[in-house]
């Protein structure tokens, strides 16, 4: 295979933290990497060392002459003055850098340069440019083009970047998070879109069903080191398991070893200087690997809910509106004891909208919740990440509660639930201005866990989470004795943790469905192939197309410049536009209720229409001669 990237023993460090130490690698040509490690422990520093915009310690990072690479930054930024379609021509790469000068040398008549520009643009088919950036961007719901950056969210920031780096097909995709602000529909495409596409690509990701159907390779960070496995997420997690297995028995076996070696150690003194220093050295070298982090299995937290009654909460038509955007109309529910809830959606139907009239945060036009005097709630949201960041991480637990009660006179210290929750005692007497986003997120969540609830109320949990704390919270959900409203984007996370849905469709459309997602997608799919064979029995053959009248070429045929290419697709919107005002009127024309000034007024134009249409048309016979 064609080696694409090489990075060679690359050590980072910031000050006395280091991050990882020789980590050596390649990304071969069709090879599709996914990257995973805790928060913290450099994945995207990683990335930004390899896409130069960070430096290293020491190593080396090579990349193949010539290779087209895109990289999406986890937080992409553009002039804020820009519109959506101006930022996707504002890259600084190769296709952008082709068009402008092809553009320029069609401007000064430069035949000398064209004709290396034109056998460029074939290559790299730059003339699609456009039509692509428009597509992708659609297919990630960002519909108005001329709309300026500064007015995005940073969710649709994120997307028009993502559209940015899959534009310009580049030969090795580099992607941070790309499924963070991605609906599921859109994780979907994506999904398949890199499936399918004839790229190499090294990427960070926490979605573990998009790892398992996208790459065949793996590569984990674990206490600073990089270990490589040569399949999908599935053979990654049989794998590590047999890795962990084998180090604990290692470390197991180094402790046992060294009692002895200790007690032979205290009871030598004078052997420490002549013949038994070989085995003095080797000693130590036993005590470092002694002294290894062994690697927790796993376990049960079985933490006690606060007693919760049968009455939990009722939604009691309930509608909510804003302008024309429909939420919910007339909507009941009613919430039954230790019910375990997923809510999906695409962006914008309304998901989270519905959370915040549960909590009293929003209040519904009509309708109401009632809730139950024994409900006490422990909400996540995506907003409420806020702390001091003077203060130490395990004071801020301890601000809440000394430990967690886990029933029948069992508690547990705020230091080993911490642990539970992967904070280190190192990193529990960190400040927490030096923790990782996704560190700051794990710590917000034991903050919301410790109190003790019996209804838990996850909006957008998995953001930032790293697949460790992923399968720690998931194992946690499932052992809690308690009620769960989750609002996800992960398909893997709801399948462990639920146990039916309420997906909202849009327009207050809210479906609910017994089952977890993956269960719900297959339904869905089998419906949607239902409708599609009916539509094929029920559907009336189509009318054949006009062939398009054959033209004699022009043997010095040319090729379309950059703005003829837009004109040339902007005529058949065109085209179809004044058939279809033509067809109207002619329906009007003959109506017989036009009085005779309407009539007269629709009968010049539809002479208008009709010279528009042909003088379109002949425009579009010309151009499509070069296209």
């Amino acid at each position: 295979m064609v080696s694409y990237l090489q990075v060679d023993r690359l050590t980072k460090s910031f000050g006395d933290l280091l991050l990882f130490e020789d980590l050596t690698f390649g990304v071969a040509q069709g090879q599709k990497i996914g990257l995973i490690a805790k928060n913290g422990a450099g994945k995207t520093t990683l990335l930004n060392i390899i896409a130069g915009k960070e430096d290293y310690d020491s190593g080396e990072v090579v990349f193949r002459k010539d290779l087209r690479v895109g990289y999406l930054e986890q937080a992409p930024a553009y002039p804020e003055r820009l519109t959506v379609l101006e930022a996707c021509f504002s890259s600084d790469n190769e296709m952008v850098r082709l068009i402008a000068e092809y553009e320029e040398a069609m401007a000064k008549g430069n035949d000398a340069d064209l004709e290396r520009l034109l056998t460029q643009m074939d290559s790299l088919k730059a003339w699609d440019y456009e039509r692509k950036a428009k597509q992708i961007l659609g297919r990630l719901n960002i519909k108005d083009l001329n709309q300026r950056i500064g007015e995005l969210s940073g969710g649709q920031l994120k997307r028009v970047a993502l559209a940015n780096v899959l534009i310009t097909e580049p030969q090795l995709i580099i992607l941070d998070e790309p499924t963070n602000h991605l609906d599921l529909e859109m994780t979907e495409w994506l999904e398949d879109y890199l499936g399918r596409a004839n790229i190499s690509l090294l990427m960070v990701t926490h979605d573990r069903y998009f790892l398992d159907r996208v790459c065949n390779g793996i590569l984990e960070i674990d206490q600073k080191k990089l270990y490589s496995y040569k399949g999908n997420y599935d053979y990654y997690l049989e794998k590590r398991q047999e890795r962990v297995e084998a180090m604990n028995a290692e470390v197991d076996r180094a402790r046992n070893l060294l009692r002895k070696e200790l007690d032979w150690m205290r009871r030598q003194p004078q052997a420490r200087g002549t013949k038994a220093k070989y085995r003095i050295d080797a000693f130590y070298d036993l005590e470092k690997r002694a002294k290894r982090q062994r690697e927790a299995g796993t376990v049960n937290l079985d933490v006690k809910a606060s007693y919760i009654g049968s009455k939990i909460f009722e939604a009691v038509n309930v509608s909510k509106r804003f302008g024309d955007l429909k939420i919910t109309d007339d909507f009941s529910y009613v919430f039954a004891r230790y019910e375990k809830l997923g809510i999906v959606g695409n962006n914008g139907t309304g998901k989270s909208t519905f959370i915040k009239m549960l909590m009293g945060e929003v209040a519904p036009d009509s309708g109401h919740f009632d809730i139950g005097e024994t409900v006490r709630f422990g909400y996540y949201s995506q907003e409420g990440l806020r702390f001091d960041e003077r203060m130490k991480v395990i004071d801020v637990v301890r601000s809440i509660a000394e430990y967690v009660d886990l029933g029948d006179g069992q508690k547990m210290g705020v230091s080993q639930f911490l642990n539970y929750f992967l904070f280190t005692p190192d990193k529990q007497h960190n400040y927490v201005y030096k923790l990782s986003g996704g560190e700051k997120r794990r710590l917000y969540l034991c903050t919301v866990l410790m109190r003790s609830p019996n209804f838990l109320v996850l909006d957008e949990p998995t953001n930032d989470l790293d697949i460790v704390t992923l399968n720690v919270l998931e194992e946690y959900l499932r052992n809690f004795k308690g009620c769960l409203i989750v609002v996800s984007h992960d398909r893997y996370f709801m399948d462990k943790v639920v146990d039916h849905l309420l997906v909202f469709k849009g327009n207050a459309e809210i479906q609910d469905f017994p089952g977890n997602y993956s269960r719900y997608r297959e339904w869905k799919e089998e419906r949607e192939r239902m409708e599609k064979l009916d539509e094929t029995v029920t559907k009336e053959k189509k009318a054949p197309v006009a062939s398009k009248p054959s033209r004699p070429v022009d043997e010095r045929k040319k090729k379309l410049s950059f703005k003829e290419r837009k004109e040339f697709e902007g005529l058949e919107e065109e085209i179809s536009s004044l058939e279809k005002e033509k067809a109207e009127l002619e329906v009007a024309m003959s109506s017989g209720t036009l009085s005779t000034d309407d009539l007269l007024e629709k009968s010049k134009r539809i002479a208008q229409v009709l010279v528009e249409i042909d003088e379109k048309t002949t425009r579009w016979l010309e151009l499509s001669e070069y296209a």
